[in-house]
């Protein structure tokens, strides 16, 4: 059996913020049951029994939301002393992930984050200005000072934590901005995210919507302030480029959205229902629940529905573009609507195109480099 990487949505998409672009706030609207309320610990205690049962070398168990942290802290320290308190008969790694908003997260969090060495994923859109545009609480009130006080506190106590950062029509237009606001706090591991549009919509239809020239406008400029700054030795991670280098290195990159297909998730609802992808949590695509079936059974689910085989189908115009072993036509979320007369493409195939081609030469003597300092 693999390792497994579980994403737990321990509170469903249930979330103390409203932040205005949410695409798993549009994606429970289109459940029969939109929330699935709070996962009990019992669901808990079974999701890890099974997943020892399944997994070989390494489980990682990565919490998102909505809003996780809505479960509760007593939730989580149940969770990691049930892990401690039983046997791992097989020695796996076990690696936990936590994504949040970073809106009400108090000392006791910070701890708990710190003693189980759990990487922390926090959701900043770039300075104030830019951050409170979008990300709101329930009031409609901007949260940039309440998410960057939880990263103050994560500081202090020694919690490993990285940056995500959802591009939207606002902060694509000043990625410079958002990248040296960024390295002037030490936000120094960073990961981009494409916004997404509401399902069933034509793209491009709201304020924060990011069409392909703007992201084009935005990988440009943000490579731009990364190479200048790896030109004079500051390494600042970015995850997507620092993908594309590990793929000219022949490497396998460690993001979905470039490996050229779907890869194996297991998402699992506050409910027990499982679902192929956190993009995808849909009545449609729905694998099993964790607590009735096996992961074995769901694994047949999986293959039945041809999720992961569809997103292997390469468009014509595809195979013949020079960038497509860096691009991979990208993630299957964005070659939407999936229909039998749907050409596959990558919405955002434009940008790919005008980034690489900007980018190309320097890409080029990035590989290089890391190809002679590993010699």
């Amino acid at each position: 059996m693999p390792p497994i990487n579980l994403l737990i949505k321990p509170a469903s998409g249930n979330c103390n913020m409203r932040c205005r672009y949410c695409f798993y706030a549009d994606e429970a609207q289109n459940r029969e049951t939109p929330s699935m309320g709070i996962m009990s610990r019992e669901l808990m205690h079974t999701i890890i029994d099974k997943s020892f049962d399944y997994a070989d070398g390494s489980l990682t168990i990565a919490f998102q939301g909505g809003e996780p942290s809505l479960a509760g802290l007593d939730f989580f320290q149940d969770m990691t002393d049930y892990v401690k308190a039983h046997a791992n008969p097989k020695n796996l790694r076990i690696q936990y992930a936590f994504q949040t908003n970073g809106y009400n997260l108090n000392d006791d969090w910070m701890k708990w984050f710190a003693e189980n060495h759990v990487l922390v994923g926090v959701s900043l859109d770039g300075p104030r200005e830019i951050h409170d545009r979008h990300r709101v609480d329930a009031s409609g009130k901007g949260t940039f000072h309440r998410v960057t006080e939880s990263i103050r506190r994560m500081e202090q106590f020694g919690v490993d934590y990285n940056i995500l950062t959802v591009v939207t029509a606002a902060n694509a237009r000043h990625a410079r901005q958002v990248y040296e606001f960024f390295k002037k706090n030490n936000y120094g591991w960073q990961q981009y995210i494409e916004c997404l549009d509401p399902l069933g919509e034509v793209p491009g239809g709201h304020d924060y919507s990011l069409t392909p020239e703007r992201y084009e406008r935005f990988l440009k400029d943000l490579f731009d302030a990364w190479y200048q700054d790896f030109k004079q030795g500051r390494i600042v991670y970015n995850r997507y480029f620092e993908n594309l280098v590990m793929i000219m290195i022949g490497q396998g990159p460690e993001s979905c959205n470039l490996r050229g297909c779907c890869s194996p998730q297991w998402v699992i609802e506050a409910n027990g229902n499982t679902y192929p992808c956190d993009f995808y949590a849909l009545d449609e695509w729905l694998l099993g629940n964790i607590a009735t079936d096996s992961f074995e059974e769901m694994e047949r689910n999986r293959q039945v529905s041809g999720f992961i085989q569809w997103s292997m189908h390469i468009p014509e115009e595809c195979k013949q573009c020079k960038w497509f072993g860096l691009c991979r036509n990208g993630c299957r979320r964005h070659r939407e609507p999936v229909t039998a007369d749907s050409t596959n493409k990558n919405y955002f195939c434009t940008a790919y195109k005008g980034f690489f081609e900007y980018a190309w030469p320097r890409l080029q003597e990035m590989y290089r480099f890391v190809m002679q300092n590993r010699r």
